[in-house]
């Protein structure tokens, strides 16, 4: 394995980090015998409730009441009961600060440039909370949006979680099933939307769209309409009302309903291509105190800063990095196509905004290079301390790029968990170096694991990601899950008390982590188990390729690698061109990796927030159906992929 270091903290980063006080904080207290990352990691995950006890205060959390017990049990997988006995309210803990300190920077294609202050924010909330609930909206309630990222979103978000109504939201690139899909099973009854959105220059009107979806939701008692392009019209849509005109002028203060630590806040969903999207219900209390630790300890994110990750609010990316709001930063939101109206787009945003922390997808990394993009030729971006990326794994042209094209001292953060845990497994950490390749550590109290099939733990191994104890931003339940039965098949099956999240790794002997993809999407020829990122860090580096899917396609008792490959215009794919593919991944892999079968198709599919699909792509090779082909961006790609 490859163990090259690309960077290192300096003596000043590392000991002017959050997380080097917090090290130092644990060490001191609890006698340990230093304050490297990886002792008080140990510590963390042997003593989980102290560990989340010392993160409730280091954050000086605000409650109104204070927990009688930090948890029963943590080995209780699922079940264990957080901070009992406490009162509190997520919104609270965001709008914390209150002054003329910029809070939101809202950029689209459209050249929209707003700016809402903290107290502006902290004045448009209390105008939603009024409203919402002069409408009736209670804490039972369910509060759904179809909205670009954009201030409107944040602030419906943030007046619904004041009242206690658990919130949900879309993009509004879905298709009508694929929001019907989600939103029918929590049954909304106030949804927020836009007119329509910008997209490669060109606007999308959402309305009819908006119609037919709110035709299957019976739940819904009206629909809020954002002007966002300039073509809302409420005739078309029963029970509307304009943004502006719903929040009207009040005197009411805003009152942060306090609730338990448990109370629901979101209700995510799962991408559902292999059936109905899962409900998943997380809590008000565990996402806060997770997403605290994971912002200002492992993303170093302060009050000074300004925070930026590329992603639409039907990902659960947004709803992480709006917890930021908690940290006193300046967030940037954006709406569009981050090529538009070129790929440098979003770097001269970043470096006119003097970004500090830029979050992205794996994918748009590698399509900046494939662009031939050199970041660092636009600016030296002296503000920029860390770029994050997720989604997929990172590859390692990936790594060498952002060091050699992009900026040399900065630290890159491959991060992973997912919507599930609405969190990190692994993610970054300012105190330890970059290696190429892989995730510089397992998070704090996160008890990671890699096991084999047996339940072994494996060292520089590929095995299944586990984690073996619990935290408290695991989903509270499924919504309309009987006796959680999905719940536990889900993640429990597999592994009887431990936490099986279905990603193929490897932990490294000194604490790093390396992806190889969804281990159910694992290739499996001649009984040998072979992670798709793998492959996809060779091919995906050729010049000849824009994109591809591997799967594997069952063939009498074995299974035979099929790559399917999308290549850059002008490119064919021709026998010369599948003998480089399969000496580049003999080369680059092993022989075992190399395709069998190697096809060229228009599109690779992928759902709406990015993600390849491979798992669709295997069952229509093995005559199998795609029973929810909504849940793509492009769902028609999934016809070509018959051979």
């Amino acid at each position: 394995m490859n163990n090259t270091i690309l960077w290192e903290p300096t003596k000043e980063y590392k000991k002017s980090s959050k997380m080097y006080d917090f090290l130092n904080r644990i060490a001191t207290k609890y006698n340990l015998p230093d304050n490297e990352y990886y002792t008080v990691h140990d510590w963390s995950v042997g003593n989980t409730g102290s560990f989340w006890a010392e993160i409730w205060d280091y954050f000086d959390i605000k409650h109104s009441k204070s927990y009688d017990n930090i948890i029963d049990d943590p080995k209780k997988m699922p079940g264990a009961k957080w901070f009992s006995g406490a009162r509190l309210n997520f919104a609270e803990n965001l709008l914390s600060r209150k002054d003329d300190h910029t809070a939101i920077i809202f950029r689209g294609e459209s050249s929209v440039k707003r700016k809402l202050t903290y107290n502006e924010l902290y004045e448009q909330v209390r105008r939603a909370a009024t409203a919402l609930g002069n409408a009736g909206v209670t804490k039972e309630d369910h509060i759904a949006a179809f909205m670009p990222n954009m201030p409107e979103t944040v602030i419906m978000m943030l007046a619904a979680a004041s009242i206690g109504a658990a919130w949900s939201s879309t993009s509004p690139d879905f298709g009508i099933k694929g929001v019907s899909d989600r939103f029918s099973q929590i049954e909304p009854k106030i949804i927020l939307a836009a007119d329509g959105y910008f997209y490669k220059g060109k606007i999308f009107d959402s309305q009819q769209k908006l119609k037919d979806i709110i035709h299957t939701l019976p739940s819904v008692e009206k629909t809020i309409l954002v002007n966002y392009t300039g073509n809302a019209d409420t005739s078309l849509i029963k029970n509307s009302v304009l943004w502006d005109d719903f929040l009207e002028p009040t005197e009411n203060e805003l009152v942060f309903e306090q609730l338990p630590f448990n109370h629901p806040l979101y209700i995510m969903f799962s991408s559902g291509t292999t059936g109905l999207p899962k409900s998943i219900v997380h809590s008000a209390g565990g996402t806060l105190l997770q997403h605290l630790k994971e912002l200002v300890l492992h993303s170093n994110i302060t009050a000074d800063q300004t925070v930026f990750y590329y992603t639409t609010c039907g990902w659960m990316m947004w709803n992480w990095f709006i917890s930021s709001l908690a940290t006193g930063a300046t967030l940037v939101l954006y709406d569009g196509n981050p090529f538009y109206p070129a790929p440098d787009a979003l770097l001269r945003m970043a470096d006119e905004l003097d970004i500090s922390f830029f979050g992205t997808s794996a994918k748009y990394i590698a399509s900046l290079e494939a662009e031939g993009v050199k970041p660092k030729e636009i600016s030296d971006f002296p503000n920029l301390k860390i770029i994050a990326s997720t989604g997929s794994p990172l590859s390692d042209a990936s790594f060498e790029y952002v060091y050699r094209d992009w900026k040399k001292d900065v630290q890159l953060s491959s991060i992973a968990g997912g919507t599930d845990i609405i969190s990190c497994f692994m993610l970054g950490n300012p105190t330890l170096p970059v290696r190429k390749g892989e995730i510089q550590c397992k998070g704090l109290a996160m008890d990671v694991d890699c096991f084999d099939d047996d339940g072994n733990s494996l060292i520089e191994e590929q095995g299944e990601l586990v984690c073996k104890t619990a935290f408290p931003s695991m989903p509270v339940y499924f919504w309309n899950d009987e006796d959680n039965k999905r719940y536990k098949s889900t993640y429990f099956e597999k592994f009887p008390g431990v936490w099986h999240h279905g990603d193929f790794i490897v932990i490294t002997k000194h604490g790093g982590v390396i992806m190889y993809g969804r281990s159910d999407a694992t290739l499996n020829p001649q009984g040998v188990r072979i992670g798709t990122a793998e492959i996809y860090r060779v091919v995906e580096n050729m010049e000849e390729i824009n994109d591809s899917v591997v799967v594997g396609k069952k063939q009498d008792d074995d299974e035979i690698v099929v790559l399917f490959v999308k290549l850059n215009p002008g490119v064919v794919l021709t026998e010369e061109l599948k003998k480089k593919i399969k000496t580049n991944v003999r080369n680059g892999c092993s022989p075992r990796h190399v395709p069998a079968v190697i096809k060229a198709v228009p599109d690779i599919p992928h759902t709406i927030n990015g993600k390849k699909v491979e798992i669709a792509v295997k069952k229509i090779l093995n005559g199998q159906e795609v029973k929810n082909r909504a849940a793509l961006a492009n769902p028609e790609s999934l016809d070509y992929f018959i051979i």
